[in-house]
């Protein structure tokens, strides 16, 4: 039986996107790919609110978010984690050889701007890294807050990742000043996994042009200068097969849905989850700072989540336990990409009935 996903990744998957993953080959180096890179990259744009490049990964969003921490740090990088991805930056950094230090927030807490700004006020780094949606603890970051703290700094370059958020809330790049905005295809996108994007910057690619040991395939200023000089065909072989989907896709977002009513239905979806939540049990996180696309709640009646999950997978139904350290002390409802307010509800309604709320 399938089970229909109420996980943080991956999502459900529509028929009419999956199939659009049949589509016939075409050359990568034809016409037609550079055209449908093209056309992939404009749309994008819209949906970033932002005027910079967009560059394409076949990778996870980690992928991306390795190229962005190695390609834009020359000095040091001041890497603000709220959970178990934030720290990941740093993970990255360290890896890689790239100086860095981790600024760490309480479990369930946001970043403070204030905080952001008493470490570049410092003159240590050149790059700050954010997770914007900590899907952990259910976390939504302040990064327009944390974006205008930033650009008192004009030397910082700010990495956003939004893998868990981008299409599934309004995310306006340009507006917030962020360097490099990372997703990937299978959060609020609403595709399989095996695709990341970002945008990319004159700030970011000025940044890299520093760096002398960026990496070959992840090299993020390679790849820029690579789809300019070649109409947007990329150096090594892409996943057509998630481009035809991510093509379709993003029409249904942009033209069909329209962002506005996809951000609406979404914090829709998250109202629903998180009343639900205070009155069976109660949110995990400070609820100043919310998640649009995934709700943490603890689990202060001791359920067995474990046992939860496997009665609600014999109904055809997965939602996630907590992470890391959370685990069976949190449970987790994401609510992101094509998912309803139906779905949500008809989910809620077999978890109360096989708990007996």
């Amino acid at each position: 039986m399938h089970k229909k996903l109420f996980i943080p990744g991956p999502v459900e998957v529509r028929e009419d996107v999956l199939q659009k993953m049949a589509t016939p080959m075409i050359g990568h180096r034809s016409k037609d790919a550079s055209a449908l890179q093209r056309r992939i990259s404009d749309n994008l744009r819209k949906l970033f609110y932002t005027k910079n490049e967009i560059l394409l990964s076949t990778t996870s969003g980690s992928g991306l978010m390795e190229g962005a921490i190695r390609c834009c740090t020359a000095k040091r990088a001041a890497v603000f984690s709220v959970g178990a991805f934030g720290k990941r930056w740093y993970e990255m950094a360290i890896s890689n050889n790239v100086e860095a230090d981790l600024f760490e927030i309480e479990m369930g807490q946001a970043i403070d701007p204030a905080e952001v700004d008493k470490a570049l006020s410092t003159g240590k780094y050149d790059l700050v890294a954010v997770t914007h949606n900590e899907t952990s603890t259910g976390i939504m970051n302040p990064i327009d807050e944390i974006g205008e703290v930033v650009k008192k700094y004009p030397e910082v370059v700010f990495i956003v990742d939004t893998v868990s958020s981008a299409a599934g809330t309004k995310i306006e790049v340009d507006k917030c000043g962020i360097d490099v905005c990372i997703t990937s295809s299978q959060k609020a996108l609403g595709l399989p996994p095996g695709l990341a994007v970002c945008t990319f910057s004159q700030k970011a690619k000025e940044r890299a042009e520093k760096v002398p040991n960026r990496g070959y395939y992840l090299d993020l200023l390679q790849l820029y200068k690579y789809i300019q000089k070649k109409d947007y065909q990329y150096p090594s072989t892409p996943s057509l097969s998630h481009m035809f989907a991510l093509d379709y896709q993003l029409d249904n977002i942009i033209n069909k849905e329209g962002l506005e009513n996809r951000f609406a239905r979404h914090l829709e979806m998250a109202k629903i989850v998180r009343a639900w939540a205070k009155k069976y049990f109660d949110i995990f996180p400070d609820e100043n700072h919310l998640s649009n696309t995934l709700t943490t709640i603890a689990n202060t009646r001791n359920i067995d989540v474990g046992a939860l999950n496997k009665s609600l997978g014999e109904r055809g139904f997965q939602l996630s336990n907590g992470y890391g350290g959370l685990k069976d002390k949190t449970f987790r409802i994401a609510h992101m990409a094509d998912c309803t307010v139906e779905d949500v509800n008809e989910l809620l309604r077999n978890i109360e009935d096989i708990l007996g709320l």
